[in-house]
C-alpha cells in the first residue's frame, strides 16, 4: 500500500504522540521534534505499512527529516 502524506503525519500523531502541528516540509529530526527512538519507529512503520526495506545506509536526513522526504523515500521503493 503506497504510504501518503496524510497517513504518515497521523501516524506521527496518533502513535508516538506528537502534540506539534506537522506539515509535509516540517523538520522532524533537525528540530529535535524527534529522536532516534521515534526513527526506529517510523523504520518500522514503513516496513510493515508500504512494504519496503530501510537500508541502514538510506536512514540520514535527506531521507528521513521531513514527513515529504520519507513519503519520497518510500516510493522511490528504498
Amino acid at each position: 500500500m503506497p504510504l501518503t502524506s496524510t497517513a504518515l503525519i497521523h501516524y506521527l500523531h496518533d502513535d508516538l504522540n506528537i502534540d506539534q502541528e506537522i506539515a509535509p516540509e516540517t523538520e522532524l529530526f533537525s528540530s529535535g521534534m524527534l529522536d532516534s527512538v521515534a526513527m526506529t519507529n517510523i523504520i518500522m512503520y514503513l516496513e510493515e505499512t508500504a512494504g519496503i526495506v530501510v537500508r541502514p545506509a538510506d536512514v540520514t536526513l535527506e531521507n528521513f527529516d521531513t514527513v515529504k522526504a520519507i513519503v519520497d523515500y518510500a516510493h522511490a521503493g528504498a
